[in-house]
C-alpha cells in the first residue's frame, strides 16, 4: 500500500493506451509497399515498447546500424502519423482508473518517450487522457527515460515532491527512471514489457496485472 500520494505519473504506450495495432499497421504499410505481405500484429507485439526501431526491426530487419535507418524510420514515422488514432484505445479499465483518481483529488500525469509531434496529438484524440495535468514528452527535456529527468520535471510541473509520486509504466527505463527520481515504481504487468523480459527482476515495488488493480495499491479499494 503506497501512503502520502502527491500525484501518479503513468507512461503512455502500454500502461494508458494499447497504441500496438496502429503502429504494425504503419510498420505492415512499408513491408505492402515493398511487395511483402504484412505480418500478423501478434508479431509486432512485444516490440511494440521499443517503438519505430522495435517496428522496423520485425518489419524490415532493419537495425540502427544501418546506413538507411534514418530514412526508413522516418518513412515509418509519417505513416503512424497518418494512422496513429485510427485504431489505438485506452486499456480496459483506464477510464475507471483515472474517474477515481479524479474523484480523489489526485493529481496525474504522463511521462512518456514518445516525441511531442506524436503524443500531443494521440493524447488530445482521447477523451480521458486530454484531462492530464501535465504531459512529458520524450523531447521535452535534454533526455528521455531510463534518465529520470522526464518524471523529476513532471513533479516540479505539478509542483509535488518526486517522492511522493508514483510511476506506473510496462518497461525497464520506466523503471529504472522512477527510481532514479525517488519515486515509487508500478510495473503494468498487462502491457508490453518486451520479448523475453522478467518484470519481476527490474526492482520496482509493486506489480499490477490491470489498471484497476492500481486503485488496491492506494488503499481504496
Amino acid at each position: 500500500m503506497f501512503s502520502e500520494v502527491a500525484a501518479i505519473l503513468f507512461d503512455l504506450d502500454g500502461t494508458l493506451i494499447d497504441s500496438a495495432p496502429d503502429l504494425a499497421a504503419a510498420a505492415n504499410q512499408m513491408r505492402t509497399v515493398r511487395g511483402m505481405a504484412p505480418l500478423p500484429a501478434a508479431a509486432y507485439r512485444a516490440m511494440t515498447g521499443a517503438g519505430a526501431r522495435g517496428m522496423l526491426g520485425v518489419a524490415l530487419g532493419l537495425g540502427p546500424d544501418q546506413p538507411d535507418f534514418e530514412s526508413l524510420r522516418e518513412e515509418f514515422f509519417v505513416g503512424y502519423e497518418r494512422c496513429m488514432t485510427q485504431r489505438t484505445l485506452p486499456f480496459g479499465g483506464v477510464p475507471e482508473l483515472l474517474a477515481a483518481i479524479a474523484h480523489l483529488q489526485i493529481p496525474w500525469g504522463i511521462v512518456t518517450n514518445k516525441s511531442s509531434r506524436f503524443s500531443v496529438p494521440l493524447i488530445q484524440s482521447i477523451t480521458h487522457l486530454a484531462s492530464a495535468g501535465v504531459v512529458v514528452s520524450g523531447d521535452t527535456t535534454p533526455f528521455a527515460k531510463p534518465h529520470p529527468e522526464p518524471l523529476r520535471e513532471a513533479a516540479r510541473r505539478l509542483k509535488v515532491s518526486a517522492d511522493q509520486c508514483i510511476y506506473v509504466g510496462d518497461d525497464e527505463r520506466d523503471v529504472v527512471a522512477g527510481l532514479a527520481a525517488g519515486m515509487r515504481t508500478v510495473v503494468a504487468e498487462y502491457g508490453y514489457l518486451g520479448a523475453n523480459a522478467n518484470a519481476k527482476a527490474w526492482g520496482a515495488h509493486a506489480h499490477i496485472n490491470s489498471p484497476l488493480e492500481l486503485l488496491k495499491l492506494l488503499a481504496i479499494a
